[in-house]
């Protein structure tokens, strides 16, 4: 009798402990629905807020899974129109993955399968993009964003001509992060943003940008009114009529034997191109004038132009000497400008990089020129 009595008993803690169980996979399958509804409204509302940029995002099928511990979302083949550009823009790329965790959907982790295709609406793709790995994340919600970033492994960025493909970009990996570090969204917010490249080739930058570079430039963007969606370039009108400022915070490049650090202002002008200046330490200055081609610059300068006539009223052939010097000293030139110091235990000179209306100079050593931003 008394085994019959703990047999049942033992039954009975068995039926309660697979009750239990039931109870606690029920509830947890409800609690991965209601996460994956909040997760598609998620992704849903951050569609609708860069559709309000003029940014439409579109998906040939989307699938739902990651039970039990993750919402995916995955989009294949994945879309995208940018009508605020000029001309418009469509990018196709084979899937895309959204990701949430079940305690945390206002984290969405994403990763981009390609290629991704870069065209004028309809047409064959102008520009074609490869990588390894390429993954984004967004934290927030659409009406309060805190931090996006993405991070690319081996992209490559080709201009196609036909079938014909030239290298516009190549990098071993990119990384552009944004926070928002003061304000809010809807209230003057300041955004810091991070960039770091390694081993970048950027041909279509300045053909010096040819050669490797590594990269990790701070600024922070200060002047808008808020962060609603809006065209790219109506946020820059919007910063440039309120004064707003580029605050490079810290930076360093290194191409080659050349090593830079600096930090700065920039502004905008009513052009909508940047003014200001950035004081950097340069080791290695004379390679690098030497790669951007300085000393072809001073001699074809409209100032060389003028000593060199002058030199040649005093004596015919004395301008050409006068270039010829002027060039093959210019890296001599710019460190007596300059204050000598030492940067990571090499000798450097210190001396502005400076903004005028888009037009970039090293001290007094035009280097190129900017793009307007609106």
């Amino acid at each position: 009798m008394t085994s019959t009595a703990t047999a049942r008993r033992r039954n009975v803690r068995y039926f309660g402990l697979l009750i239990l169980i039931a109870l606690a996979m029920g509830g947890w399958s409800w609690l991965w629905f209601f996460a994956a509804d909040k997760a598609q409204q998620s992704i849903e509302g951050w569609r609708a807020r860069e559709e309000k940029s003029g940014h439409v995002y579109t998906c040939g099928s989307e699938t739902v899974g990651g039970f039990p511990f993750r919402i995916e979302v995955n989009c294949a083949p994945a879309g995208a129109l940018f009508r605020t550009t000029q001309p418009p823009l469509e990018l196709k790329a084979t899937s895309v993955l959204v990701a949430a965790q079940i305690y945390d959907p206002t984290l969405l982790i994403s990763e981009f399968h390609g290629p991704l295709t870069v065209a004028d609406p309809g047409k064959a793709p102008d520009l074609v993009v490869n990588w390894k790995l390429a993954q984004a994340s967004v934290r927030g919600t659409p009406a309060s964003p805190e931090r996006a970033s993405i991070a690319v492994d081996r992209p490559v960025i080709d201009r196609m001509n036909g079938d014909n493909a030239k290298h516009l970009l190549q990098a071993k990996h990119f990384e552009l992060h944004g926070r928002m570090l003061e304000g809010s969204a809807t209230d003057h917010p300041v955004i810091e943003s991070v960039l770091r490249l390694e081993q970048a080739s950027m041909p279509i930058v300045h053909p010096a940008a040819e050669r490797p570079i590594d990269a990790d430039i701070t600024w922070v963007l200060r002047g808008l009114n808020d962060f609603a969606p809006k065209p790219w370039q109506a946020r820059m009108r919007e910063l440039q009529a309120a004064g707003g400022r580029i605050d490079i915070t810290q930076a360093r490049v290194q191409q080659g034997e050349t090593i830079a650090v600096g930090a700065g202002t920039l502004s905008l002008n009513v052009n909508g191109r940047l003014e200001g200046q950035i004081k950097v330490t340069v080791a290695g200055l004379e390679d690098f004038l030497n790669a951007i081609g300085a000393p072809q610059m001073v001699q074809n300068s409209p100032a060389m132009d003028k000593i060199s006539g002058a030199l040649d009223r005093l004596m015919p052939g004395l301008g050409n000497v006068a270039r010829q010097t002027a060039s093959n000293n210019i890296g001599a030139g710019i460190n007596m400008l300059g204050e000598q110091t030492t940067l990571e235990g090499r000798r450097a000179v210190s001396l502005p990089l400076r903004f005028d209306n888009g037009a970039v100079f090293l001290g007094p050593i035009p280097i190129g020129t900017t793009p307007t931003l609106f």
